[in-house]
């Protein structure tokens, strides 16, 4: 990045899966940092981080800790969103708020740079980043609906337990190897920490991320539906979503069939999404080439494949869309975000 200008940055949830790789991401993109405070909740502060090869230690978060913070990055849970964020706000921070807790909230944009980046100089000190399954699903269909037009979207997705949190990869790890081992698998998380039933993830797929809401569909799904809408700026799109965990560590996999506005042939999508800013196209069948959730981890672009056109319906469309959910679904997102204030000087 060309920018003379530094600034101080502070990561909330630092010690979190998330948190890490907002580091990481801040580190490989040589953000223009002057100060840097790790922040976290009592029970994770004191422990040491290392940033640029310098070790940091983690602080407990107190509104006193925004002081002088130019940009935060919140990555710890909505209930630490709700409580410090706002603080943050009044001591002259820009907030990057990685949970639910302000997306669908009036005046708070919710962003995704390579769909609606212009939003975020309309911030009031919170700007949100999406779900990270409705990232990389936008991501990958706001070129398409930039030069053909968007009606409906149904998407199924397929998504990594790394979603749930490092306690979920350990009892995917765990289940695993019970298993195998002809053990009886313990289920304590999924597909919802904190409900009365709970079942193994491991070898199995579960129809079911988050609560359900009174319609039947999951607040994951309903996520899905109301940000697209919200980050297309087109509450005229029918959206709807069914959204399952499987037993896979990072990225999240996603099928969509789409209908557009117009009827371009398949060589004009693939060509079309080929040149699209952070998508890459991963789609030759002869070859058995498309995108897969073990190669996309790690990689901060949405990868797609599998395009073909719908045998019934003239202006369908059938795709697969792939990308780590810890990157381009959370850090590299927030990052990029944090990027385009300083860039764009909507500090």
């Amino acid at each position: 990045m060309s920018i003379k200008k530094t600034y101080n940055v502070a990561v909330v949830g630092a010690t979190g899966a998330v948190g890490r790789k907002m580091l990481e991401t801040l580190e490989k993109r040589q953000f223009p940092m002057n100060e840097l405070k790790l922040l976290s909740s009592k029970r994770s502060a004191g422990k040491t981080v290392m940033y640029n090869n310098q070790s940091f230690t983690v602080e407990e978060a107190t509104p006193e800790s925004f002081e002088g913070i130019d940009i935060a990055l919140f990555s710890a849970g909505g209930g630490v969103s709700q409580k410090f964020a706002p603080e943050a706000v009044k001591r002259g921070a820009v907030v990057v708020d990685n949970t639910s807790a302000f997306r669908m909230a009036e005046g708070v944009p919710l962003v995704v740079p390579e769909v609606n980046e212009e939003d975020i100089k309309e911030h009031q000190g919170i700007i949100a980043n999406p779900n990270c399954s409705t990232i990389q699903m936008v991501a990958a269909l706001q070129p398409l609906k930039a030069k053909y037009g968007l009606k409906r979207i149904i998407v199924s997705t397929y998504q990594a337990v790394s979603g749930s949190g490092a306690e979920a990869i350990e009892e995917l790890k765990t289940q695993a190897q019970d298993f195998l081992e002809g053990k009886e698998m313990k289920a304590e998380l999924l597909p919802v920490k904190g409900e009365d039933k709970h079942y193994p993830i491991a070898f199995n797929a579960l129809p079911q991320i988050d609560v359900f809401t009174d319609n039947g569909f999951t607040f994951e799904e309903m996520k899905m539906i109301n940000e697209t809408k919200k980050i297309m700026h087109d509450d005229s799109i029918q959206v709807a979503a069914t959204c399952v965990r499987l037993p896979v560590f990072t990225s999240h996999a996603e099928s969509v069939y789409v209908e557009l506005g117009d009827t371009p042939s398949v060589e004009e999508v693939k060509a079309l999404l080929a040149s699209s800013a952070g998508v890459t196209l991963q789609d030759n069948p002869d070859e058995q080439l498309y995108p897969t959730p073990l190669q996309a981890a790690g990689l901060p672009d949405v990868f797609v494949g599998r395009i073909r056109k719908d045998l019934n319906q003239e202006n369908g469309y059938h795709m697969w869309i792939v990308s780590d959910n810890l990157l381009k679904g959370a850090a590299w997102n927030s990052v990029q975000i944090a990027e385009s204030l300083v860039k764009n000087n909507w500090l």
